[in-house]
């Protein structure tokens, strides 16, 4: 082996060293960074066989260290879990945000809540059956029926406003979701071409690997490596990328709450599409699950759309409150003697947002039973015991309280907003707990570039002075050899 190949051998440190120095240095330049992951220059030592040719000088040393590239120290599978946790994380997330405005919307239990002015109405009624003032009872009670009429109408109205602003959150993941599928093309494309090259794309996969993992948390969407570096997106199974080709997402269906027979069609479902075909695309899971699952339609057993069942019960608790209330009040005489008429009036399927008070002065109000009088309050009366549970239909038979049936709706309501906020708390958990441990991988740590800089530091002067001590030999044998004696 040639003195001279000594030379190259320290020359190869240095370059191993400084590749090493640099990766240290951006690194610690991108301490703060986030969504940067760690990175190592690899070598790999250099045999002394492969350049031993058909000669043979017998016990030779390597000749240096090969720089093969700059790893990227990230897990697959931490990546794969931080994915999978935060689409839980979207899906439960999304879904207690929505039952959780609908059910303070409610304001129960207190003074504001629909309990309390039910109540009072009954009040009203009680008050007019006791006939000590039949002007001002019936102002009252119409009053209260007013107030009732009115804040069954602002609560229906929260949970359609509440449908709306999750249809209007729909629209803005998916067009986030498309963006988001052009860029990891895009990057895919750059990363395939570096790598092709020999080059490092590191920082372009650390680019990618964010915007894959904004994908799942909004669609569940898992994602597949490919050979030449690239990665390939599904959704249900079916590609939004490959490569450099991308297929985009829209929401199909209404804008506003559909009521009445509209709503069962399944026509006017929520759903996402292919844009490039009508064919209804899968989603996992993530935020886009979350808000379809709570844009779905109502259903007789109760476990359709969760703000779609939250309107039929405000729809059922008005057309049962108006119901039972007509049936006794039709059955009395208004102060003139007249035969009583409708007390509520609504339209079918969309009886919470429409029900109104038909009497416009107590001489409307059927206050009075047939034939017993003209200021007799005996009708009143029946009604007044529908808040407390004891009103009998014409048969005899008890009749459901209203107040029953608001109650169920309110604690049902309760109990699913509790078991979706519990799971969202469980599933941030685990969230959280896959990107610390993500990070506790793949994030910059001071302390240990420190102790790598040093490392390199002097692995880089020992190269040089492996340099020096080479060249002062060649310069011994090369300028001194034979002046001895002279």
């Amino acid at each position: 082996m040639s003195t001279f190949g000594g030379l190259n051998t320290a020359y190869t440190g240095l370059i191993a060293a400084r590749a090493g120095l640099d990766v240290v240095g951006q690194n610690i330049a991108n301490v703060n960074t986030e969504g940067y992951t760690r990175q190592r220059v690899t070598t790999s030592s250099t045999s002394a066989a492969a350049r031993a040719g058909l000669v043979s000088w017998g016990a030779t040393p390597g000749t240096g260290v090969s720089v093969d590239g700059i790893s990227r120290l990230g897990s697959a599978t931490l990546d794969a879990k931080v994915r999978a946790t935060a689409a839980t994380a979207g899906y439960t997330a999304v879904r207690a945000n929505a039952l959780g405005s609908v059910e303070n919307s409610l304001k129960e239990p207190g003074v504001n809540g629909l309990s309390h002015q039910l109540q009072e109405f009954w009040a009203a009624w009680g008050e007019l059956s006791n006939g000590t003032d039949a002007g001002a009872g019936a102002g009252l009670l119409l009053g209260e029926a007013g107030q009732l009429t009115a804040q069954i109408a602002t609560g229906y109205r929260a949970v359609t406003d509440e449908w709306a602003a999750v249809r209007g959150s729909a629209d803005s993941l998916v067009t986030e979701v498309n963006g988001a599928a052009l860029q990891v093309a895009e990057l895919n494309g750059i990363i395939r071409q570096t790598l092709a090259s020999g080059g490092s794309a590191n920082e372009a996969i650390d680019k990618r690997d964010a915007l894959t993992a904004t994908i799942a948390a909004i669609t569940g969407a898992s994602v597949r490596p490919q050979a030449n570096g690239t990665v390939d997106v599904l959704i249900g199974g079916n590609t939004l990328v490959s490569g450099t080709d991308v297929q985009t997402l829209k929401v199909s269906g209404p804008t506003t709450m559909p009521t009445g027979t509209d709503a069962a069609d399944p026509a006017n479902a929520v759903r996402v599409v292919w844009t490039h075909r009508p064919e209804t695309v899968g989603i996992d899971g993530g935020e886009l699950a979350g808000a379809l699952s709570l844009l779905g339609p109502a259903d007789t057993a109760g476990t359709g759309g969760a703000l779609a069942q939250a309107a039929a019960s405000y729809n059922d608790f008005a057309t049962r409150l108006a119901d039972s209330v007509n049936s006794i009040h039709l059955g009395g005489v208004t102060s003139d003697g007249n035969p009583g008429g409708k007390f509520f009036d609504y339209v079918a399927g969309n009886a919470a947002a429409t029900l109104s008070v038909v009497p416009s002065d107590g001489t409307e109000i059927a206050a009075g039973a047939v034939g017993a009088g003209a200021s007799n309050g005996a009708n009143a009366d029946k009604i007044a015991q529908l808040g407390a549970g004891r009103a009998v239909d014409a048969t005899g038979q008890p009749v459901t309280s209203p107040n029953v049936i608001w109650s169920a709706f309110v604690t049902r309501l309760g109990v699913d907003t509790g078991i979706e906020l519990t799971q969202a708390s469980s599933a941030n958990l685990s969230a959280s707990a896959a990107v610390t441990m993500q990070l506790s991988n793949s994030s910059v740590d001071i302390d240990e570039e420190n102790v790598n800089l040093l490392t390199f530091q002097h692995a880089y002067q020992g190269a040089a002075r492996v340099m020096t001590a080479v060249d002062e030999m060649l310069d011994t044998l090369i300028n001194r050899t034979g002046l001895v004696g002279r």
